[in-house]
């Protein structure tokens, strides 16, 4: 049986489980024939296969991210797909490899940071994951990516703060830590008591 064959729409499965254990197999053999396969359907016009695929992929990339990291570019490049599905499975893959290929990334920040702007919740949600892994990287890059990042936390949905604030946190240093915790507790005020709760934690790790 071909990796394809294996996928959950060709198995005539509606839930995920057949795409789950071909990525954990996949990635415990480190079956790099196999991830080939997988990347390239990812093109695939059958739209089952494709969102199959892109579902094997950033699995693979949560348990081995090594694994797929060399198709980054492909990945992003994907984030400009007009199937909602491959854009955000994409930043999905992306912000599991973010901190392997922070370097190519950054070159490519102004796709990530449109796709961000523009995308579903899980687009973006994974897309501040993403940013902030390469902004951690050094200190060139923070100071470019970290200004959208707490632009991003002004202007976001109140109910979002949270989860994104705690996305943000991997990029926080003692230069821009002032920055940070003015923004949330500007934002606090407006919040649920879950939510306060979990900014309250959040500026106490951070302080």
């Amino acid at each position: 049986m071909t990796i394809v064959n294996r996928l959950a729409s060709q198995l005539d499965r509606r839930d995920e489980e057949p795409n789950i254990e071909l990525a954990h197999e996949l990635a415990s053999e480190e079956n790099k024939v196999g991830i080939i396969e997988i990347i390239d359907n990812l093109s695939n016009k059958d739209k089952k296969i494709r969102h199959d695929c892109i579902k094997v992929t950033y699995e693979i990339g949560q348990v081995k991210p090594e694994l797929i990291s060399d198709y980054a570019i492909k990945f992003v490049g994907l984030l400009r797909s007009r199937d909602n599905r491959m854009v955000w499975g994409a930043m999905q893959a992306l912000a599991t490899i973010a901190h392997l290929k922070a370097d190519l990334l950054m070159k490519q920040l102004h796709e990530i940071q449109l796709a961000v702007k523009n995308g579903s919740v899980i687009t973006v949600d994974k897309g501040i994951i993403t940013l902030a892994k390469v902004a951690a990287s050094n200190k060139e890059k923070n100071e470019r990516i970290f200004p959208f990042l707490i632009e991003h936390l002004k202007k976001c949905r109140t109910k979002e703060v949270p989860q994104h604030a705690e996305s943000t946190c991997i990029a926080v240093n003692d230069e821009n830590k002032e920055e940070f915790l003015q923004v949330l507790r500007e934002r606090e005020p407006y919040m649920t008591e879950p939510q306060r709760k979990r900014i309250a934690k959040l500026i106490k790790s951070v302080g």
